[in-house]
């Protein structure tokens, strides 16, 4: 489970309006008949029009400045471990939103009017999309560019050849061409993996817009805040304030697993991701104590996510295997700023 919280910006600067925003989130609408179309929805309602999310989003932001966002944006990614649980995408995926933006709410050290705040004073607005790309930060393509680029050179070289402004065997470099495109290293169905190509199998995920104010257009909600749940003194009267994103993050696992009865192993836990980065020792120590069948398991999990691993450590190469372990910290970061907020 990845889950990341953003405010939409447009270059440096916040988004103004959602609406740039929700026309992205429109777009694997394109083409579909209405019956066909997936909407948005929130905690108690389905089928609500892109045009009423973006009138409810951009009239709930009394008092904000323009230096301050007026919404964050949720991205909850499910690994193909966690989809395979599911038994109907579509509203299965509904259910576990509306009870993660539960956990949402209880991660708030916040209170409105004296009281802890609860979901119904938060507004919000999901979508489910069933489509990913491959992006220029993709270790697929990233990968491939080498052979990218030396296709692309070979296609201009072809093209002064045909325009007559040089000389060339044209057969020799299209031949070229198809062994690059045979060679680099990604593949899928048989092709090159390019920028912008669909990502195979299933990749259903959850895009959630969350006003900064609360529904009432009141008081302010920031999942961004610098501070954890604590208390100061504002006035002479003591105040809470803060958002845990660790809280969140593990009762997010939490909620999915007693939802839909999945039983999570240890390389898939934040916790796990999080001690990678800060203490590779402990991660590398915790890995090995696992039953043989959930070690093996966890290995093919990590093996997934494109990182490097010994898939079979004998413990007199306990010492070498750490070193490993130290060199995929830098890729982790990636990962563990996954499960993060990018503020």
């Amino acid at each position: 489970m990845y889950i990341t919280i953003t405010p939409q910006k447009l270059g440096s600067k916040y988004a103004q309006s959602s609406a740039d925003f929700v026309g992205y989130l429109e777009k694997e609408n394109q083409g579909l008949k209405q019956q066909e179309m997936e909407h948005f929805f929130n905690q108690y309602s389905d089928e609500i029009p892109a045009e009423e999310v973006v009138k409810e989003i951009d009239g709930n932001t009394a008092k904000l400045k323009k230096k301050e966002p007026k919404f964050y944006s949720i991205t909850v990614s499910p690994s193909k471990y966690e989809l395979n649980r599911l038994q109907n995408n579509s509203q299965d995926l509904k259910t576990y939103t509306r009870e993660l933006m539960k956990d949402y709410v209880a991660s708030f050290n916040r209170e409105i009017n004296g009281r802890a705040i609860t979901i119904d004073e938060i507004k919000y607005y999901a979508k489910i999309e069933y489509q990913r790309t491959f992006k220029g930060t993709d270790k697929e393509i990233r990968e491939n560019q080498p052979y990218a680029t030396k296709i692309v050179q070979l296609k201009n070289k072809i093209r002064t050849i045909e325009q007559g402004r040089r000389e060339g065997d044209i057969k020799w470099m299209e031949k070229q061409i198809a062994k690059l495109e045979r060679q680099a290293p990604h593949q899928q169905n048989g092709k090159r993996i390019v920028q912008g190509m669909p990502k195979s199998g299933n990749q259903s995920h959850i895009h959630i817009i969350v006003s900064r104010k609360d529904a009432s257009n009141t008081f302010s909600l920031s999942p961004g805040s610098k501070h954890k749940a604590s208390e100061v003194k504002m006035h002479g009267k003591k105040v809470k304030r803060g958002f845990d994103r660790d809280t969140f993050f593990a009762k997010a696992e939490k909620t999915f697993d007693k939802t839909f009865g999945y039983k999570r192993n240890f390389a898939e836990t934040y916790k796990a991701r999080k001690t990678f980065v800060k203490n590779t020792n402990a991660y590398f120590n915790a890995l090995m104590k696992l039953p043989a069948n959930e070690k093996a398991l966890a290995f093919k999990i990590i093996g997934k996510t494109g990182m490097p691993i010994l898939p079979n450590i004998p413990v007199s190469q306990t010492q070498l295997a750490l070193r490993v372990f130290k060199r995929l910290r830098r890729g982790a970061e990636v990962a563990i700023k996954s499960s993060s907020i990018g503020i």
